[in-house]
């Protein structure tokens, strides 16, 4: 299980380091993805498969669920942890998730999430504020 927050930043060759205990669970290799919010996903290999089996299993007669796979899949890549503990991130997912160069690295449970400093700010403090009612709404789904 993912979980926590780490700051980094990308060097002149768009290289990420992958905080340590991320790296434990990620392995040596992973997929990075376009994400929601503005951000990147990143999945062990064990945890994409599950994903895709999952997304290959949607209605393709669906225009929302052909959307989301194209996006979602197009922007995979698998990302090899170099001996330096780092990854590359391709521009595509750099301008994806507005990464310029200070970086935030979260844990979420079964992946870790790639945000620009900025964006992950601004999406924290909006949630800060209304963190209270978010907790009250997903009591409704069992929480």
């Amino acid at each position: 299980m993912f979980k926590g927050e780490y700051q980094h930043a990308l060097d002149e060759k768009n290289r990420l380091t992958v905080p340590s205990k991320f790296r434990e669970g990620l392995g040596d290799s992973f997929v990075i993805t376009r994400g929601l919010d503005n951000c990147l996903f990143a999945y062990a290999a064990d945890e994409w498969s599950k994903l895709e089996e999952k997304l290959k299993a949607l209605p393709f007669t669906r225009a929302d669920a052909r959307s989301f796979s194209r996006f979602f899949f197009s922007g995979a890549v698998d990302a090899e942890v170099d001996k330096q503990g780092r990854v590359v991130i391709p521009s595509n997912l750099k301008e994806h998730a507005r990464i310029d160069k200070d970086v935030v690295i979260i844990g979420v449970a079964t992946r870790v999430e790639i945000w620009a400093k900025a964006e992950w700010e601004a999406f924290r403090e909006k949630t800060e504020a209304s963190y209270e009612q978010i907790a009250e709404k997903i009591v409704d789904i069992g929480i």
